[in-house]
This record gives structure tokens, sequence and C-alpha cells, in this order.
């Protein structure tokens, strides 16, 4: 690609199984985590007896890189040094309608050698991975070590001696239980270095070698009160089973990835152009990566969001919510498994409240709120109530089914009410882009309410209630009306807030009246509001607001989709291509970025600019809003 990642995902499997490179050259620095903690992997060449550094910063010069680059799947690197050039492409097969490869703990690394002069050489390549890897910070536990014999491979597994199986939950926390596996054709080893004890792999490599790294983290989630696993080991499946599959299935899955990607890159290219399929691609691996499968006592699919870096919670709706572009797109069964979740809370003696939960817990640890402790000034009720009804339209759509709403209608049922009778004009109360706190009249809200009332409308008519869909719809209609009669700042744009003249907000929410085909908006509005939005274009994209210069990525995709013509929707997201390739903040993927200066925007504490947060989260699948338009799977009406 020719957008520069400001981050490169190397490891790419779970919210803790997670490591990525923050500099151009995979040599400038050491390997991280995505919270950037510290996880190093240490890559060291030797070519006719002569060291060079590959994967991390060491004290032995680096070997030449060459060129970086990046798939959907894949991150590859190429260096070239003394008549040889070394190829190391890093893949996680994260496929989403294959929930074994989806869950399956294993990522690879494949390092091919070439001769540049003809000449044959000697080549290995040794890679050390630090306890960082199964620990929350190096030195917190003794080490316990395995070396084992598998099918043709060897592998070398480390993890806690005293491990802490789902103890703790919070954000800026890395896993304290399970078990690390390095494996491959080559001896493995450990060895101490800092004070830390790193799992190593030498391998000869003549045309080529894979290694792979693996994590069996046993259980992954509490789901009130009970421990359960991941779907790849449903059933008690060995992780050294899974390894040699691995090894096995390397060509066959590497295949199925590059063809997906291809068409993926293929249909962007075709919805939104170049840049914007870059950043689709970027985009997939972190979105897919800060969830966890797992399955509830009835075998169903539940999966469960980490809001990375910004409270740590789990199963959030309004993280879902935008995310759930990409799911719809490639695998609906996702979106329920995020919604099942917030139905069984909702349905517990714990929820007081007539309106849907902001989340069930702090990952991962799924008992209950924590956020805000349950108080009402920290709920989000029309947001949460829009989102759930909306993704339960859009996925209704998508498979042309409606029996997952009906099996949730009494809930949902109370949900539209809380709108018809909140949505109109809401309270004081928060959104998703809470970070900006409070605001009374929120016009892009009330949208929300809007389209979560038309989407309840749909799903009555896919029902067979065909009087009821009318009923509804209808009221999203005379709801529609009315707010641009009252967001109207009279020169063809729409307000922040009802009570706030010549203000201004991207109205994302309403994008689904577009997808649906609902009109439920008179298209002039939509028309008239998209324009107004070029003369606030700053150099690195369109603010949230006019409150802030700061953006969101998800919801600038979103108000582009509005745009009816093609250049108009390239226009406003190229400044966001921009801001990634340009961002002097090097963290994987953020949403939440400035548009005047392209860093990565940050909460303020006590005074003090947090730098950790908004970084890795699914919110990013939103960005396939324009591919979901693109593939007309959403057209309803």
């Amino acid at each position: 690609m020719k957008l520069r990642p400001p981050a490169y995902p190397l490891i790419t499997v779970d919210p803790y199984f997670s490591v990525w490179s923050a500099t151009d050259r995979l040599t400038d620095s050491q390997t991280i985590h995505w919270t950037g903690a510290e996880n190093a992997i240490l890559g060291v060449a030797t070519i006719d007896g002569k060291e060079y550094q590959i994967i991390g910063k060491g004290e032995i010069p680096a070997m030449k890189q060459t060129a970086a680059d990046c798939t959907a799947f894949s991150t590859a690197y190429t260096f070239e040094q003394d008549g040889v050039r070394l190829t190391l492409t890093f893949t996680s097969p994260l496929i989403p309608n294959d929930l074994y490869l989806l869950t399956r703990p294993v990522s690879y690394l494949e390092i091919k050698n070439a001769s540049l002069d003809g000449k044959a050489h000697s080549v290995s390549v040794k890679l050390s991975v630090s306890e960082e890897i199964c620990m929350n910070k190096a030195g917190d536990d003794e080490i316990s070590r395995d070396i084992l014999a598998l099918e043709g491979i060897n592998s070398i597994s480390m993890g806690r001696k005293n491990p802490k199986m789902l103890e703790r939950s919070g954000d800026n926390l890395r896993i304290e239980w399970g078990r690390f596996y390095l494996s491959g054709a080559g001896k493995v080893f450990t060895e101490k270095k800092d004070s830390m004890t790193f799992a190593c792999i030498n391998a000869e490599v003549k045309d080529s070698t894979l290694v792979t790294f693996a994590y069996d983290d046993v259980k992954s989630i509490e789901y009130f009160g009970k421990h359960i696993s991941s779907y790849w080991n449903k059933n008690g499946e060995s992780i050294l089973n899974e390894i040699i599959k691995a090894h096995s299935d390397y060509a066959t899955t590497v295949k199925r990835c590059r063809s997906l990607e291809n068409e993926l890159f293929a249909d962007a290219v075709r919805a939104g152009g170049e840049k914007y399929a870059e950043m689709l691609e970027l985009a997939l691996r972190q979105t897919l990566a800060a969830h966890k499968l797992v399955l509830d006592e009835n075998g169903e699919v539940l999966y469960v969001s980490k809001e990375c870096f910004s409270n740590g919670c789990a199963a959030t709706v309004d993280v879902s919510y935008p995310s759930v572009p990409l799911f719809l797109i490639y695998n609906p069964e996702l979106v329920k498994g995020m919604m099942r979740p917030i139905y069984k809370y909702a349905r517990s003696d714990a929820w007081k409240f007539d309106f849907a939960p902001h989340d069930v817990g702090q990952y991962p640890k799924l008992n209950g709120q924590v956020y805000g402790n349950n108080a009402l000034e920290r709920q989000m009720p029309v947001e949460e109530c829009g989102n759930m009804l909306i993704m339960e339209a859009a996925v209704a759509i998508a498979t042309g089914d409606a029996s997952f709403a009906a099996e949730h209608m009494d809930v949902l049922d109370v949900w539209v009410k809380y709108l018809i009778d909140n949505g109109r004009d809401p309270a004081n109360q928060l959104c998703t882009d809470d970070f900006a706190g409070h605001l009374a009249h929120n016009c892009n809200l009330s949208l929300k309410a809007i389209m979560g009332i038309a989407g309840y409308g749909i799903l009555k008519g896919m029902s067979g209630n065909k009087q009821d869909e009318e009923k509804y719809v209808s009221m999203a209609r005379d709801m529609a009306k009315d707010w641009a009669e009252r967001a109207a700042n009279g020169d063809g744009s729409y307000r922040l807030a009802f009570d706030k003249p010549d203000t201004f907000s991207m109205k994302y929410n309403i994008v689904w009246d577009k997808l649906w085909g609902t009109r439920i908006m008179p298209q002039e509005v939509i028309a008239s509001e998209v324009a107004s939005y070029f003369g606030k274009l700053n150099a690195y994209g369109l603010p949230l607001d006019n409150r802030r210069s700061y953006t969101k990525s998800d919801w600038t995709v979103w108000t582009a989709t509005l745009a009816r013509r093609r250049e108009d929707f390239e226009r406003l997201i190229e400044p966001m291509w921009a801001a990634y390739n340009a961002s002097e903040s090097r963290v994987p993927m953020t949403d939440w970025y400035y548009t005047v200066t392209a860093l990565h925007a940050a909460y303020m504490s006590k005074g003090e600019n947090i730098e950790k947060s908004f970084r890795n989260r699914t919110v990013q699948g939103g960005l396939y809003v324009k591919l979901l338009e693109y593939k007309g799977i959403m057209k309803y009406m």
C-alpha cells in the first residue's frame, strides 16, 4: 500500500495476543503491545557468519530494510545485505466467515531467502520472544518453560509459574495466564537477557522457513461468573494439535487470505477509491482482533469487544454499532454475537432501567456494567436504544430473516417506546461521543432515535406485520420533517443542538436512511447538509462538530457516505488518509484525532494529557460503511 501505517500490525489475534511495530523500519524500535507496553520480539539474521538485526532494536548493525507493506491479513518487510534478500511476512488469518480460523490463536511468520548475486549463501535466523508476551509486566512472576517435539517441528512454550486466570479486568492490562508457544523447524531454547526470559528458535533458511506464534489462554472470558473458552477450543481441543495443523495448512490458508483481501481491495476501490481501500486494509485485522469469540452455555456465539483505551468496557453497544458495517458484509452472525450479552444483561434483575445498557462489564469480565457504576448520569439511553434497534434491523436485512429480533421483541418494544417518548428532542445526556461531554437537544442523537424507530418498523414488516411497519416508518418520517425544521441554520446546514443556532455537527446517524432506501429524511436536507461540510474541512479532515478541531474516523466515513457523488465522498475521506499517512502519533490506527495536526486525541485528566487513549479500537469496522453501501445488501425499500 502507498499509505504509511501509523503502526504496523505483526501479530493480531485478540485483545491480549497483539504485537505491533510503531516505526517504519522494523529495527528502529522494540515491538509493542497495542497499549504501547513493550512486547519484544527480536530477530537476528546470520549471513555467511555475519549477524544483522532484522526485528526489534538491538546492539548489532541492522540489515538494510528496502520495503514494508501491509495487506488486509499480512505485513511484509524486505531486507537486502551481502548479496541476500530476506522477506519477512507476518500473517494473522482472521477470516471473518470462518469462525475456526478467526479464533485459532496461531499467527504466522514466513521468512524467505533469495540470492541477489547468484551465489550460494549460508543464512539462518534467530527469533527471541520476551516473557512480556505472557504477563502484564516483565518480572511479575517466574517463568515456567517446556520444550516439545511436534510432528516435524519443534516448539518451546512459556507462561507464568503462578498464573492468574481471569482475576483482573482493566484497559491498560496484558494477559496474566495461559501459555505462549514459539514453533518451527529449528532449534528451540530459552535464554536470559536484561533480567528477562526469552523463548528462542534458531532456524536455517534455505529457500524459506515458517515460524508460528501461538497462545493458549485456556479460558477466555468470565461471563456472569462462569469462565468460558474461545470458539477454537470449545470442546477442549489441544493447542499443540492446532499448531501442527497451522503449519500443515499454511499454504491453503494464505491462499484464502489473498483471495479475500484481493476481493476486498478491488470492491473498495470501486466503492470509494484507492485511498479508501487502503484504509480498509489497515482496519481489518485491528477490528477483528479487538474482539474475543466465545460460546455461551447454549452454544451460541458471543462476540465480545474490548473498548481499547477508552475504559476497557466489554461488549459495549456504542462500540459495536459503529463497527457493524464490516460484519454485515462478511458475517452477520458476529453482529448477533455482539448483541446477545446485552440482551442477557438487560433481562437480569441487575438492570433497573427502561433503556438499553451501555456495556456488560470490563474486559475480560462480563458480570454487569462497571462504567459509571450504573449511575443514571453516565448512561446513554437514546444512544444505546437506537443502536440496538438499528443493528437488529441491519442484521435482519442482511440475512433476510428477522427471527433473531423476534426472540427479543419484548425488550425491543420497551426500547422503541423510550425513543418515541425521548428521541424527538433528547434531554441532557451522553451519546457515544461522550468524550465531548453531556449535551441536551442533540440533533444527531435525535437522528439516531428516528432511524431506530424506522428500524423497528422494518423488523415488524419483516415479521409479517406490514401495518405496524407503516405505522413506525411513518412516525419516523414525521419526526424527520419536524427535525429538519427545528435543526435548520437557515443556510442549508443543520445544527449541533436544536437550541444552538449557527453550529454544526456530522450527521452520521442518518446514513442508514440511505443504505436502507427508506427515504425518511427529505433528500434535499441531506444534500445541503453534505454541501456545507466542504467549507469546514481542515488539512486532515472534517471536525466532528464546531466545539473542537478533533474528529472521528468512523463517523467521517459514515458522513461522507451520505454524499451523492463518488468524488464528494473521496474529497471528504482523503484528508483522513493523509492524517494516518503523516501523523506523528505512532499508535495502532486511532479513530479520534485532530484535523489540524493529525495527532491522536487523548483524554484530559486532572489537567494532564493522558496519551493512552483511543487506539486499536473495533470502531474502525465502521470504515466499511461505503463498501456496505456498494454491496447493496442493506437495501430494504
